[in-house]
Formats: structure tokens, sequence, C-alpha cells
């Protein structure tokens, strides 16, 4: 039928699925071989840290730090590329980059691991974007992601110092930046 979208839940989970299998298979090649790859993190303002504006995602230091990133990254990137697929590639490259680059300028001087960063945009995102649209199906999915998730936002204050609440903390402002920037987009339905 013209007009009909083709997506599916699965089918929206593609690239979200694939972030989380790199993620599960440098943990699991980290843990079978003994490789400390940690240094291929964001260290901030440093040409070695600039590696890990790519790769520190994928980077998890324990198996609870892997589990924690995991659900939320496919079930918070299927929504966004579910409901939001026209700009959903756009704003999940820009939570990806967006978050480890102002990590990279402004975090504190550490090795910065993980997908929090990423997951914490996402759901501000998805929060945002359905104040700032206000039409049922967006404010629908902020109201879902808020109640669900709404208390990962206190993450965003400095904690403990094996926690980068820097990137909890600039994941929520790429996410809410980006709703903001398009709010008026053109979304396929």
């Amino acid at each position: 039928m013209p007009g009909k979208s083709n997506r599916t839940i699965i089918g929206s989970s593609v690239i979200p699925f694939r972030l989380v299998f790199f993620m599960w298979l440098v943990f699991a090649l980290d843990f079978l071989y003994g490789f400390d790859i940690k240094f291929l993190g964001i260290y901030p303002r440093t040409t070695q840290g600039l590696a890990g504006i790519l790769f520190a995602p994928i980077i998890h230091g324990n198996f609870q730090h892997l589990l924690s990133n995991t659900m939320p990254l496919i079930f918070l990137g299927g929504t966004l590329f579910y409901y939001y697929n026209s700009i959903a590639k756009r704003i999940f490259a820009a939570c990806y980059f967006g978050t480890n680059i102002l990590v990279w300028i402004f975090a504190r001087p550490s090795y910065h691991i993980g997908a929090s960063g990423i997951v914490y945009a996402i759901a501000a995102f998805l929060i945002a974007f359905g104040f700032f649209r206000r039409d049922f199906i967006s404010l629908l999915i902020a109201g879902i992601v808020l109640f669900i998730y709404g208390s990962i936002f206190y993450g965003v204050l400095p904690a403990g110092n094996n926690v980068s609440w820097e990137s909890h903390l600039f994941g929520a402002l790429i996410g809410v930046v980006f709703a903001s920037l398009y709010r008026k987009a053109r979304l396929n339905k």
C-alpha cells in the first residue's frame, strides 16, 4: 500500500543491536584473552584520547557496566528508530559522537568508557522531543521514557571517580539540544 510504513520493531533496532553486539564482543574478547583496552577510552584533551570518541562506547569496565547499558540502548534506540525513522540516524550519530566530543573537550582527566552517555542522550532526546513537539505520540513516548528512565538523570550529578557523570551530563545536553533543533522536522508516519 502506498504510504504504509514497512518498519518493524526488530528492523528498527538493527543499529542499536549492532552497537550492543560490538559492546558484548569486545567485552568477551577482553574477558577471554585478558586484553586491557581501556586505553582506547576517552582521555580528555589528549591526542591518544581522541580514539575514545569512536571506541569508548564499546568498552566497558565490568559485566554490570555492560549489562546496565545493554537493555536501555536496545529499548531507547529501537524506539528512536521506530517512531522517528526519518531523523533517527542523524540523532543517533549526534548522540554517539556529540557526547564523546564534549567529554573529550570538557571532562576531568581520566579514562571515560561505556555507552551510558549515548543512553542518556537518547533518553533526553526522546523526553525533550515530546515536550518540544507536543503531538500525542511524541508526548506519549516522552512520558513512557520519563516513567521508565527518569531516575537516571540523577547520574548527571558528580559522583564517584568510577562513574563518568560527565558522559551522562553531556549526553543529556546533546539529547535536549538535538530535540530542540529537530522539533519541527518532517517525520515519516
